[in-house]
């Protein structure tokens, strides 16, 4: 296995430098009846690795006064490092140790399990994670998108180290990209590949080196088609109701992508957004609106989402899907465009303004075979998208969207019989 690809950003900071690990293999890759197994793994990669047990790297890591963390997504998991630079030399390494020689002792693994299973449980008490867990499942099915990074219960509570120990193994055997941004110290990459945790990850090629493709659970299509107005219900004794509408598209980085983070944009982004100004500002019916539509290496969601109370809920059903069928149906005007348009290059600046930030989205682009240059040329092609553009890709992508509702069971009955109408 090569080292990380690897990416370069100085930026002048005062001192300090950010690390971001992109390992390509996340919960997507989860085996089968063994749900949650790469979140239980990247949670664990930080209690213990090569020669440092879980007090030896918390020591390491607070006594540098630095912060490490591992957040598993279903393409991929994510290595966090973020330090002054004086003290990258010494802690850099444990990104290597945490690829190729994670420690995976039986208590700490239990100890990992013991929390995730207690953030499922509180899941299970939030209508809004229901909601979309009940329209992901019906969107993806037991595809490699169909359940939470987390997992589920019933199949985590019986992961262990020996479970992990065979998907630690192919850690290395997918490709990685390590960005650092900020202050990189010049002498930080000398003689890197000869330290003992990126030697075990060598077989002969070096730093710069690109990764190989994307896992072929990632790159092949990740759900099953399903009927014309598929619904998913789930009772919950609440005052509100969620409703999550939409389809699964396509992934990020395809031609289509960026039409649709235009639309995602109009439709969700601020109290100038439609869905805001028509479900709250004009008719009241919603606590909460927005539109999910993540980056994603295969058939990513698009997904409308409000919250409104029982009382006003059929009202906000008919208007969600009112906004969903205009996607379709008419051209945006020129100054929503031109909102549209300016919100998105605004995003793109904010998500850009820390050096984790950076470092984030450049492993990103890496990992979901993009060059570093995709974001630069997504802000020029914008003039390119006139609203008959937006149109036509809203009329190929947003077909009939599957519906998820959560929410006192009486009130769920009568928006499946207004849902059946509407479609």
């Amino acid at each position: 296995m090569p080292l990380p690809d690897l990416i370069l950003d100085p930026v002048n900071t005062p001192g300090v430098m950010a690390a971001k690990l992109w390992i390509r293999r996340g919960s997507g890759a989860d085996p089968d009846g063994e749900r949650g197994a790469h979140q239980l793994l990247g949670s664990s990669l930080t209690r213990g690795c090569g020669p440092l047990d879980h007090l030896a790297l918390a020591d390491l890591v607070e006594g540098c006064g630095a912060g490490l963390r591992c957040d598993t997504h279903e393409d991929g998991m994510l290595i966090s490092l973020k330090c002054r630079d004086t003290d990258a030399a010494e802690l850099l390494p444990v990104l290597g140790w945490m690829l190729s020689a994670p420690q995976l002792r039986p208590e700490q693994v239990i100890l990992e399990r013991d929390l995730s299973l207690q953030a499922l449980q509180r899941q299970r008490e939030d209508p809004f994670h229901l909601a979309y867990d009940g329209w992901r499942q019906l969107a993806y099915g037991t595809g490699p998108y169909g359940h939470d990074p987390l997992g589920v219960s019933d199949e985590l509570q019986v992961l262990d180290a020996q479970s992990l120990r065979p998907l630690a193994e192919q850690l290395t055997c997918h490709g990685s990209v390590l960005a650092l941004s900020g202050t990189i110290p010049t002498e930080l990459l000398s003689g890197l590949e000869d330290r003992p945790a990126f030697q075990s990850l060598q077989t002969g090629q070096g730093l710069n080196q690109a990764g190989p493709d994307l896992d072929d659970q990632c790159a092949t299509e990740t759900f099953t088609p399903q009927p014309q107005g598929a619904i998913s219900l789930h009772p919950l004794a609440t005052e509100q109701v969620v409703m999550m509408l939409g389809r699964p598209t396509c992934p990020h980085g395809h031609p289509d992508d960026l039409a649709l983070q235009l639309l995602q944009v109009h439709l969700g982004v601020g109290m100038s957004s439609l869905l805001f100004r028509r479900l709250r500002e004009d008719h009241g019916v919603a606590y909460d609106v927005g539109v999910h539509h993540p980056a994603r290496a295969a058939a990513a969601p698009f997904v409308l989402h409000a919250s409104s109370s029982v009382e006003r809920a059929r009202l906000s059903l008919r208007l969600l899907y009112q906004s969903w069928q205009e996607l379709t149906e008419r051209l945006l005007n020129e100054e929503d465009l031109e909102l549209a348009r300016a919100k998105f290059r605004g995003q793109l600046a904010h998500a850009t303004q820390t050096t984790g930030q950076r470092a984030e989205r450049r492993a990103q682009l890496r990992a979901l075979g993009l060059d570093d240059a995709h974001d630069q040329r997504s802000l020029e092609q914008l003039k390119k998208l006139d609203a008959e553009v937006l149109r036509t890709t809203a009329a190929r992508c947003l077909q009939t969207p599957l519906l998820s509702l959560c929410g006192p069971k009486e009130s769920l009955h009568t928006l499946a019989e207004d849902w059946r109408k509407l479609i």
